[in-house]
């Protein structure tokens, strides 16, 4: 099983580089596959962190994030985002430490903005 990979970006902040990906899901096989995918590719990452929205058979959402230990919440954000911009799918960070503790603050931010490049290139790849 592929799963659709819709766009990826790349931020670095204080040399902690976060690594995101906006990708198509349907099930939550989906982003078990993508964080597979992401694990490899950022083996020295610690957080893979991820949201996503399903659309329910009864024609609701079913909504779901995981901050994989890292402080801030940012699953919880890259949720945000993915209802802000009514999105389907999920969205993924991957943060790879580097030295300097941003702290919770600095760290919500990053997440954000990594999440927002995605969806960002994704709109501009159309």
């Amino acid at each position: 099983m592929a799963v659709n990979v819709l766009a990826r970006y790349k931020l670095t902040v204080e040399r902690s580089r976060f690594f995101a990906v906006l990708f198509h899901a349907e099930s939550e096989a989906d982003v078990e596959e993508i964080l597979k995918v992401q694990r490899a590719e950022h083996r020295k990452a610690n957080h893979h962190c991820w949201a996503v929205r399903l659309k329910g058979e009864s024609g609701g959402f079913t909504e779901k994030s995981k901050d994989d230990g890292e402080v801030g919440h940012p699953g919880r954000i890259l949720l945000e985002l993915l209802k802000k911009e009514d999105l389907l799918g999920g969205l993924a960070v991957s943060r790879v430490f580097g030295g300097v503790k941003l702290g919770v603050g600095g760290v919500s931010r990053a997440f954000r903005e990594a999440g927002e490049g995605a969806i960002s290139e994704s709109r501009a790849g159309r």
